[in-house]
């Protein structure tokens, strides 16, 4: 019998992370591994969109090592550990069976190729963008490096992952110029004499690189740099990046009218009981969407230029924010964000065609239609 095929929770972890990396997360989030060791080799990863007692007795059915969801089921502080919450009973058994607990949440939300996407995806909309893209995600480096090196040093900042601009890679510039240095005292110079002055004709380079990428990208300078001492600047950009932000906007290829476009969304994202504003415009064509608890993009998506907003968990005073502008569209919370699961099998799948993922079976949303 084949044994099944193992990877670590740190190697699984990653690929969702090439993706949505951590640091895209909000600031009161708590994405990462909530419940485990990233060390584990596991063989089987079970996908949802909440952990809940019932989805952990599945993964323990299913000999799951690793459970992968959507919502972190440790969002605040746990100051106890009892059996009186769901929270720490879904804790304490995670534990007791050795499951492993990853959340990848709002920084999933805010990739381009996230949770939006997928919704995006499902509603057939076109030349999407974020809705409200994030700034001070990007640093660029400038280093200095003898021209004779500088092909192999460019090389081992790609590799890193530097010099990606949009659906452009190994991007860089150069400028050609003198570098002057003195070695003294214990230097060892690859070049030069110590105890006299030595000019260098070097290349000045410079890359844009993530901001999580930033620690990759230096030790791979640092190794690959001929000079013992390594001259660099990192300076974080305020540019705004189109592949990373809040919610998304889009266009449907064939405008629809109001009540086409609810019965769409009843049937597309299995919604019952829709809530939503009217307004004076006769065809949607232009959508933004954003899964979850969306009310705060609505300004937004009316500058935007949105004929609906689609998104959940609107307030009765929220509904007033869409101002006879769009049609604010409520669809629910569990409703706009069913299909990630899917997403994270999705990713997985494609890097690791072998491995065993499930998708768990369990409705996990608490609200009941009457």
């Amino acid at each position: 019998m084949a044994t099944k095929q193992k990877f670590s929770i740190q190697e699984i972890t990653s690929y969702l992370e090439e993706i949505a990396p951590i640091q895209w997360q909000e600031s009161y989030d708590n994405s990462g591994l909530l419940i485990g060791d990233s060390s584990k080799k596991v063989s089987n990863v079970l996908f949802c969109l909440d952990c809940t007692e019932k989805v952990l007795v599945e993964a323990k059915r299913l000999n799951c090592g690793l459970i992968v969801a959507h919502h972190p089921i440790i969002f605040t502080g746990l100051k106890k550990i009892n059996t009186t919450h769901y929270v720490d009973r879904i804790v304490t058994q995670a534990i007791k069976n050795d499951i492993a607990i990853y959340a990848s949440h709002t920084n999933m939300d805010n990739s381009i190729a996230g949770v939006n996407f997928q919704i995006a995806q499902k509603l057939g909309l076109k030349n999407i963008q974020p809705l409200v893209s994030k700034e001070k995600q990007l640093y660029k480096l400038y280093t200095y490096v003898p021209h004779k090196n500088c092909t192999q040093l460019k090389k081992a900042l790609f590799e890193a992952g530097a010099g990606e601009i949009g659906n452009y890679e190994n991007c860089a510039f150069e400028t050609i110029g003198q570098g002057s240095f003195k070695p003294v005292g214990a230097a060892k110079p690859h070049t030069g004499i110590k105890n006299q002055l030595s000019q260098v004709e070097e290349t000045k380079v410079e890359v844009l690189l993530w901001a999580h990428q930033s620690k990759k990208v230096i030790k791979a300078l640092l190794k690959a740099h001929p000079y013992e001492e390594v001259a660099y600047e990192l300076i974080k950009l305020d540019n705004q990046q189109n592949v990373i932000g809040s919610g998304l906007v889009g266009e449907f290829d064939e405008p629809m009218k109001h009540k086409s476009l609810l019965t769409f969304l009843s049937k597309t994202m299995k919604a019952k009981g829709i809530r939503y504003t009217e307004c004076s415009k006769k065809v949607y064509k232009r959508i933004a969407i954003c899964g979850g608890s969306g009310a705060f993009l609505t300004k937004r998506a009316i500058q935007a230029g949105a004929d609906a907003y689609i998104t959940g968990d609107v307030k009765y005073h929220d509904f007033f924010e869409a101002d006879n502008r769009l049609s604010l569209i409520d669809i629910g919370h569990y409703e706009s964000e069913q299909y990630t699961p899917r997403l994270f099998y999705d990713i997985l799948s494609k890097k690791m065609p072998t491995f065993a993922l499930h998708l768990s079976k369990i409705n996990t949303n608490p609200i009941k239609y009457f």
